[in-house]
């Protein structure tokens, strides 16, 4: 299970999510582009709902548990993609509902493994 921390909220997601995410994340901020992050909660995590607003001021740290890179599915980064860039901003689905853009509409939003803590040291490491 890797990690995205974003100023001083860090969520678990698991390394294969993480690495496709990244790839859309970093595309947007590259452009200078803020958007929003959305995701539903594990059971563990309460089964909420999270999201937070990235700005490319803030510093972003991806970590991965696994030593190695995962394959890169296209059409899940074309989905996310699609997702980034829309007014509801970038939902977390799974690579199993990853569907052709004629159906991405209509697809129910994926519960991910992701838990959410708040850190509270403002040391940097």
């Amino acid at each position: 299970m890797g990690s995205l921390t974003y100023d001083r909220v860090v969520v678990e997601i698991e390394d294969r999510t993480l690495a496709h995410l990244q790839l859309v994340i970093v595309q947007k901020l590259r452009r200078g582009e803020s958007f929003l992050l959305s995701w539903q909660d594990a059971a563990g995590a309460g089964s909420g709902r999270s999201s937070i607003w990235l700005n490319p001021a803030i510093p972003l740290y991806f970590k991965y548990a696994g030593g190695h890179a995962a394959a890169i599915n296209r059409q899940w980064i074309e989905d996310l993609s699609r997702l980034a860039n829309s007014a509801q901003g970038l939902a977390i689905v799974s690579e199993a509902d990853s569907l052709p853009v004629t159906t991405l509409a209509g697809r129910p939003k994926t519960t991910i493994d992701a838990r959410t803590a708040v850190r509270t040291d403002t040391a940097m490491v």
